[in-house]
């Protein structure tokens, strides 16, 4: 009896840990759910082809006898002030350019150089040539050299209700291009993971463009497996009672209309096939540049890596 009415009890808990969940969904339904949030919005980094203003950058910190790298809260030195408009309370971006972006997975040239978003600081105190910040928010360590760039707010592309992931998707013929980079250099990728494709501004690429990730079928990777167990000219499977023929149902496979020609092999099996993709996954855009965008994979139906091909959808 105890037994009973103790599973009935975790019954009815559980039940209404269920109702609970399924209210506070429903309370947050009218919430409007985007693609991305928080680092993959500001610390999503990117890939610009036109010069940076290297005028404006950080050139010391209140801490700096200290230390060495900075961060949240920290307090540092910007080498523009009153000269330069700046006003209390006026929030700055930092960041970090990292070089020339060199890949093989791009057919387009010179993309640009890739640069690193290291986060936020907001004037506290501001002198004639000079101003005090404090890091608002970081993304990594902040350096004295990093450079200060305007302020510009951004907004992830809104959630809306997609269809059935389609792992067999025909093309679309839109523009066409290579994720040739991952953010923190990795070579595979995974959903909510930020990624860099040469397609850009030049491409009529926009951002909350929709794009479908996908790599040529081609003749396969995989080793080609043992050969047949079996071969037609081998003896020794028949009964020694009723001698039956030579032939086994693991014999090999061969070609013709009256099975005459050579052995039938998988690696043979392929040629001549049409070109097939395997869809890979869905990504979206979250920033433009001249020749290429920042995205945020969004779904997945295997690995993705660099050198994948991306479409428009």
């Amino acid at each position: 009896m105890i037994t009973k009415k103790f599973a009935l009890s975790s019954l009815a808990l559980s039940f209404m840990v269920i109702l609970s969940a399924a209210t506070a969904f429903a309370q947050n339904d009218g919430r409007t759910w985007t693609y991305a949030e928080r680092n993959n919005v500001y610390c999503a980094g990117y890939v610009q082809k036109s010069p940076i203003d290297t005028e404006r950058r950080l050139i010391g910190a209140v801490g700096e006898a200290d230390q060495y790298i900075y961060g949240e809260n920290n307090e540092v030195y910007v080498n523009v002030g009153a000269n330069r408009g700046v006003k209390v309370g006026d929030m700055m971006a930092v960041v970090r350019p990292k070089g020339q972006v060199r890949t093989k997975w791009s057919n387009k040239g010179d993309l640009g150089f890739y640069v690193q978003e290291v986060g936020a600081v907001e004037v506290i105190r501001v002198k004639s040539d000079h101003s005090i910040a404090r890091i608002k928010t970081s993304c990594d360590n902040f350096l004295l050299g990093d450079l200060v760039q305007p302020w510009q707010a951004r907004t992830s592309p809104s959630f809306t209700t997609r269809p059935a992931f389609d792992r067999f998707a025909d093309p679309s013929g839109k523009a066409m291009g290579r994720l040739f980079m991952a953010r923190d250099g990795q070579e595979m990728v995974t959903r909510d993971q930020i990624v860099y494709v040469d397609l850009g501004a030049e491409d009529n690429v926009r951002v909350g463009d929709m794009l479908t990730v996908f790599r040529p079928l081609g003749t396969g990777n995989v080793e080609p497996g043992p050969p047949e167990a079996v071969i037609a000219r081998d003896y020794g499977y028949q009964s020694k009672v009723y001698r039956g023929g030579k032939f086994s149902n693991q014999s090999s496979r061969k070609k013709g209309d009256e099975a005459k020609g050579r052995q039938v092999t998988n690696k043979g099996a392929k040629d001549g096939r049409p070109d097939i993709r395997k869809v890979v996954g869905e990504a979206v855009v979250l920033n433009v540049k001249e020749r290429t965008a920042t995205v945020v994979i969004t779904r997945t139906a295997g690995e993705i890596h660099t050198g994948d091909w991306v479409e428009v959808q």
